[in-house]
């Protein structure tokens, strides 16, 4: 009797993302689990690790979407099934804790000694950021790898990213702190970037952003300083409803013309109206939206000389 093939209790991109995370913990525990439908404690004594252990790697299993609820107690085996992607999306929508958890310094060493993955991103950022990272810098290097499970590739991506983003193109300008990179590395969490190639796309319109973002800048008289926070969102604002560079120097000269300087808030009201009535290029809001100019004054007609009397001009010549 022919034996029928083992059933695949892996998918392809469950595998990858497993392989990505370089932590066996983690495999072994997805594996075990699918295997067996086994709650966390028989995973341990199973596994040969420590309940501190396993319930790591299964906090870990559940941010990367992998596993959708928490095993059930011991006297109720359950078989946690992979999630479809749609759900896994659904199941992940809660975001990591703002804050890493506290590591031991003994065990960042001893992950960076026996991990070669994160040992690589260690040098590089300490390459890119041009120092020696301190005890905490690592710790919250070693969270951005380890706690929010993004992959080596990501992580080496992200580090790049921060200090273009911080750095002139010439590379002069501050580097950027490693909270900076943590934070960072929770909003591409939040953005679901969890693949190189998702990574590089974000990059890449981040990038084309920035350089509106310079010319609008640039456009509005704006030089030598950054922009503030407020003021980036209103650009933003203006490049998400779909105005064009020059419409929006279209309604900067309005604002000046009419204020006397660049009021953000006036400027903001006059594209908001365009938008409103799905005006977004200097031609529709011509058309639609002209300039009122006032109505020329009326000229004063022009005085006619009265035409000069010879006759009265003769003698009065004579009487002199």
């Amino acid at each position: 009797m022919q034996q029928s093939a083992p059933e695949n209790l892996i998918s392809q991109a469950s595998a990858d993302r497993l392989i990505a995370a370089h932590d066996g913990d983690v495999a072994l525990l997805y594996i075990y689990l699918q295997r067996t439908g086994g709650n966390l404690e028989g995973a341990a004594r199973e596994l040969c690790r420590t309940m501190g252990e396993i319930e790591a790697a299964h906090e870990k299993l559940l941010r990367m979407g992998l596993i959708g609820t928490a095993p059930a107690p011991s006297h109720v085996p359950t078989v946690p099934t992979e999630l479809p992607h749609e759900e896994r999306k659904q199941e992940t929508k809660l975001p990591p804790a703002e804050e890493l958890p506290e590591y031991r310094a003994e065990d960042i060493v001893r992950r960076s000694k026996e991990d070669d993955a994160f040992a690589a991103i260690v040098a590089e950022a300490q390459k890119v950021l041009g120092h020696v990272l301190s005890s905490s810098d690592l710790k919250r290097l070693f969270g951005i790898y380890d706690y929010l499970a993004l992959p080596p590739e990501v992580v080496l991506e992200l580090l790049n990213y921060c200090v273009s983003i911080s750095c002139s193109p010439s590379g002069e300008g501050r580097r950027p702190s490693m909270r900076f990179i943590e934070k960072e590395a929770y909003a591409w969490v939040h953005m679901e970037i969890f693949t190189l190639e998702q990574a590089e796309e974000y990059i890449q319109k981040s990038q084309l952003r920035r350089g509106d973002i310079g010319k609008i800048s640039e456009a509005l008289g704006i030089r030598g300083r950054a922009l503030t926070p407020s003021e980036q969102r209103f650009i933003c604002s203006w490049l998400d409803m779909g105005f064009t560079l020059d419409a929006i120097e279209l309604a900067y000269d309005r604002t000046v013309t009419n204020t006397g300087a660049l009021k953000w808030g006036y400027m903001n009201k006059i594209l908001q109206t365009w938008h409103e009535k799905k005006l977004h290029i200097p031609a529709e809001i011509e058309a639609n939206d002209p300039r009122r100019k006032p109505a020329p004054a009326a000229k004063p007609a022009a005085k006619q000389d009265k035409p000069i009397d010879l006759d009265r001009l003769r003698a009065a010549l004579d009487k002199m």
